[in-house]
């Protein structure tokens, strides 16, 4: 049974298990795949899910009405996947990375991956890079912001996503270089 996302609320809001479940259905795989950008492994992300609706159902009752549930939704598990990572990012500390070399990708090699080809791109990042490249890349965040999420500074933000960046492309090139052959494409 498909319910609106309205009617989903005041049921979440009255604590009715059938709306919960509802809720989750609907939202879950979408929300899922948000918590595996963040995360290194399938694991790691079922467990950002749980916890993120966790806090959706316990915070129900504080959704205003003018904003969009989904992202609403987005945001806690954002959020749940960096609370999560946080303690990890002190354990590998993040320095301004200077005199990168930002080496440019064809746009036709992104295009030739797969989304889950680029996930797993994405999830090889160092923890760092991955966290910054998600918020700046993906979720639209700004470097001030970030740096004020992760209690760095914008610096950082800034080489940690140019660092990023720099890895992805060469991990592309490597990609397209074993789906081509060696030589120059």
């Amino acid at each position: 049974m498909s319910f609106s996302d309205e009617k989903l609320i005041k049921g979440c809001q009255k604590g009715k298990r059938e709306f919960q479940q509802a809720l989750y259905d609907k939202y879950c795989d979408g929300m899922y795949l948000v918590a595996l950008r963040y995360s290194k492994m399938q694991q790691e992300a079922e467990d950002i899910l749980q916890e993120a609706f966790l806090k959706v159902f316990n915070n129900i009752k504080t959704f205003r009405k003018d904003s969009s549930l989904a992202y609403w939704i987005k945001r806690i598990v954002v959020n749940t996947a960096l609370n999560h990572q946080r303690s990890k990012l002190y354990l590998y500390p993040m320095v301004d990375v200077t005199d990168l070399t930002n080496r440019s990708v064809d746009e036709t090699a992104i295009s030739n991956l797969s989304y889950e080809e680029l996930l797993k791109l994405i999830q090889k990042l160092p923890s760092g890079c991955q966290v910054i490249f998600n918020l700046f890349a993906i979720e639209g965040y700004k470097h001030n912001e970030i740096a004020e999420l992760l209690q760095i500074s914008e610096g950082t933000s800034k080489s940690q996503y140019s660092r990023a960046k720099s890895i992805l492309s060469q991990n592309i090139l490597g990609q397209e270089r074993k789906r081509y052959g060696s030589g120059e494409f």
